[in-house]
Formats: structure tokens, sequence, C-alpha cells
């Protein structure tokens, strides 16, 4: 874990393969990440920032290698008021379709990841990367 060039902040990068039994490590990173700040996140934020984690990291699993071989990159970075996260992958990317209300219905299973994010989140953000794949980035404002 190292300061940003502003010494504001703290970042760290995690590569898994991308297959669905390492998605687990990115978690035990935030639990490790939670400690840094003092008195920690409180819970009910630890458990949302999982939660948004694991749809952001099975999204690059499940969609971005068609042969089930490739790396999943997250980064961390801690401010005193906020984290930010970024997945990204080298994969095919995707598009996100906005989901209407008449679509609700048909959605597929994995279906609300990206709405589940979202709800979760203060910021979401998603990108396809100039040299290929996709970036999201998601952040959760921490309490004072």
């Amino acid at each position: 874990m190292s300061a940003n060039g502003h010494g504001h902040g703290y970042a760290i990068k995690l590569t898994i393969p991308a297959k669905p039994e390492y998605i687990g490590l990115g978690r035990l990173a935030l639990t490790g990440i939670s400690r840094v700040r003092a008195g920690g996140f409180p819970a009910d934020v630890l458990g949302d920032l999982k939660l948004a984690l694991t749809e952001a990291c099975t999204n690059s699993v499940r969609h971005a290698y068609e042969d089930g071989s490739g790396i999943v990159e997250i980064t961390y970075e801690l401010f005193p008021d906020r984290l930010e996260v970024v997945v990204s992958d080298e994969g095919e990317g995707f598009t996100p379709t906005p989901q209407t209300h008449d679509d609700a219905d048909e959605l597929s299973e994995g279906g609300l990841g990206i709405a589940i994010i979202e709800a979760l989140s203060d910021e979401l953000e998603i990108t396809q990367r100039d040299e290929g794949g996709s970036r999201l980035r998601f952040v959760k404002k921490l309490p004072a």
C-alpha cells in the first residue's frame, strides 16, 4: 500500500485469474483495507462494498474471456472520505444496456449486476479500455 502523489490516499492493485474461485480474494482485500482506516468501515458499508465488488468481478469473469483464461485487475484507492475501486479486464468488453421498467421481467440471471453496483455506490462509471477490455469504476463515500 502506498500513498499517492499528494499523500492523501493509498492504493493497492490486485491481479487475479478470471475465474470465479478467485473473486473472494478481492473481498478479503477489502476487509484488510477497511482495517487501515481508523475505526474501520461500518459493517453495512463494508458489506455493500463487498457485494458491489463481487458483482463487478463477476461481470469480468463471465463476459470478458470466452475461453475462461485471462486476468481481472482490481485497484483500490482509499482516501479519507471515500474508497474508489476499479475493476478492469483485457477481454472482449461489453456495453451495458439500460433496463427499463418493462424489461424487468426479462432480465437474465446475473443481469442485475450493474444495477446492484449502481444502487450500492455513490458513483459508477463503465468504459471500454483503449487497449481492449472493460473498466468499471465505483466510488463509495465513507462516513467521517
